[in-house]
C-alpha cells in the first residue's frame, strides 16, 4: 500500500460535501453536477475512498453494478494535493480487490486522460467498440434526481 494514505470501501465515510465539490468544479464529466444528483448516485453506487493520514479524503471512485455480471467504475477523482503519490493506483487496486469475489464478468470505464493507469490493470480498448451504443438523454427525457 501507500504510505500515509489509506482505502476504505465504506460508503458511510464518504465525505459527500468534498465529493460534490471535486465532480462538480473539476471533473471534466461531472461540471455544474447538482448536489442531490451526486447524493443519488453515491447512494446507487459502491463507494470507495483514499484517506490521509489527517483523515482528510483525498480521492474518490464509485461502481455502478448489478454485482453479478457487470460492472462500471466511474467518477474516479484524486486531489491534486495527492496527485503522484501513487493514490490512484491504490484506488484502482482497493476496487478491483472489493470486486474481485463477485461474479461479475467484466467492469467497463470511460476516460478521456487516464489510459495508461488504467492499462497496468487490465482495461483495454473494447475489443468490438462498433457493438457498444449510447443513448443521449436531454434533460427533460431523464426523471427527476437520478444521475
Amino acid at each position: 500500500m501507500v504510505s500515509g494514505f489509506t482505502f476504505s470501501s465504506d460508503s458511510s465515510r464518504i465525505d459527500r460535501t468534498q465529493v460534490h465539490a471535486w465532480l462538480s468544479e473539476q471533473a471534466y464529466w461531472a461540471k455544474g453536477r447538482a448536489r442531490e444528483v451526486q447524493d443519488a448516485a453515491i447512494d446507487g453506487s459502491r463507494n470507495y475512498s483514499v484517506w490521509n493520514t489527517d483523515g482528510e479524503q483525498v480521492a474518490y471512485a464509485r461502481v455502478v453494478t448489478d454485482a453479478v455480471t457487470f460492472a462500471w467504475l466511474c467518477d474516479v477523482f484524486v486531489d491534486e494535493s495527492a496527485r503522484g503519490n501513487g493514490v490512484g493506483k491504490m484506488l484502482v487496486e482497493g476496487v478491483i480487490a472489493d470486486l474481485q469475489p463477485l461474479p461479475v464478468s467484466r467492469i467497463l470505464l470511460a476516460t478521456s486522460d487516464a489510459h495508461g493507469l488504467y492499462a497496468q490493470y487490465g482495461f483495454a480498448p473494447a475489443e468490438d467498440p462498433n457493438r457498444y451504443m449510447i443513448k443521449q438523454m436531454k434533460a427533460a427525457d431523464q426523471p427527476q434526481n437520478t444521475p
